[in-house]
């Protein structure tokens, strides 16, 4: 009745599965990772139109843990599950932070990725076979997401590396390490360590990196089959016209740069403030979608000028270099 696709590799000694196209078929894509005897189901849906008014990126990246998967059911007077625990904010949290900058700037359609734990063995955290699963689902819901991306854990025992250590093993590892990235390079990284040296931590997050690599070809072999059509998204549709932008530029710009000259804080943000009134101004009545614009040009343009003074100076804003730190 269903057409499944599924891809099966081993990976760190343990069976990694994905599969699609059974399961919660409604949403724009859901995949159901098994890692060991663990497994989780991950589903992204979008909105079709971003809100006018928006000016940010609405993602929102829920984890949860249900406590049958261990084989449990909560009783005595809660009867349910209760608000989320401090482990599945940190690990919704995990799952953010490396998916996040892959969306194509300006794609502003309110985005819901939820992993749900079916079921749990004790040994096999569910945290990575979460992050792998949203990375897959990603690739395959045509969103303009510029993945895929994979994520591993890596422990250090006895003066050796382990890839996706298990609960037992993290319990004598001197590290606890988690690297997410793309072929290309890392993109994040959370650790717990006993007091290693730099070359160590540095050799566990190269170490991670290619041990996620067979993930990534294996996410790419899965969308080749089944991926659906890209979405017909335009990254300069939000923008403001080029009449417009040019406009302010020219308004905004030597103004901003005397403000960054400012070492004082407060004198430095009333200036902004004066200068941005100014440039504002100069662009004449707008309506409420450009003006939201506008000020997101505006916030451009003062990024612009911070970092590229930064590069052309190797001074920061407050005049410290780029190898200072504050008193």
């Amino acid at each position: 009745m269903f057409k499944v696709f599924r891809k099966e590799i081993e990976w760190a000694g343990r069976t990694l599965v994905l599969e699609t196209g059974k399961i919660a078929r409604q949403a724009d894509a859901a995949v159901m990772v098994s890692y060991g005897d663990t497994t989780v189901l991950c589903t992204v849906v979008a909105a079709k139109t971003a809100k006018p008014d928006v000016d940010f990126f609405p993602l929102s990246v829920h984890y949860q843990e249900k406590t049958f998967a261990a084989g449990r059911i909560p009783g005595g007077f809660f009867k349910r599950e209760g608000k989320p625990s401090e482990k599945e904010v940190l690990i919704s949290r995990l799952i953010d932070r490396p998916i996040r900058p892959l969306f194509v700037p300006g794609f502003k359609n309110e985005t819901q990725v939820i992993c749900t734990v079916l079921s749990f063995d004790t040994e096999t955290d569910a945290d990575i076979a979460a992050m792998v699963g949203t990375s897959a689902a990603l690739t395959l819901s045509g969103l303009p997401f510029m993945g895929p991306v994979a994520a591993a854990k890596v422990g250090y025992i006895d003066g050796a590396f382990i890839l996706n250590p298990t609960n037992s093993e993290i319990a004598s590892s001197d590290l606890e390490l988690v690297v997410a990235g793309t072929q290309e390079g890392v993109l994040m990284v959370e650790s717990e360590a006993k007091e290693l040296s730099e070359e160590i931590m540095l050799s566990a997050v190269t170490f991670g990196h290619k041990g996620f690599q067979p993930v990534i070809n294996a996410i790419i072999q899965l969308a080749e089959t089944c991926a659906k059509e890209p979405w017909d998204f335009d990254p300069n549709a939000d923008k403001l016209p080029a009449d417009l932008l040019k406009k302010l530029n020219k308004s905004a710009e030597k103004g901003l740069r005397e403000a960054y000259a400012l070492r004082e804080k407060s004198a430095r943000r009333d200036k902004i403030d004066a200068v941005k009134a100014t440039a504002m101004a100069a662009l004449g009545e707008l309506d409420a979608i450009h003006k939201l614009k506008a000020g997101e040009a505006f916030k451009h343009l003062e990024s612009d000028i911070v970092r590229g003074a930064i590069l052309e100076t190797g001074q920061r804003i407050d005049g410290r270099t780029t190898v200072e730190i504050r008193p």
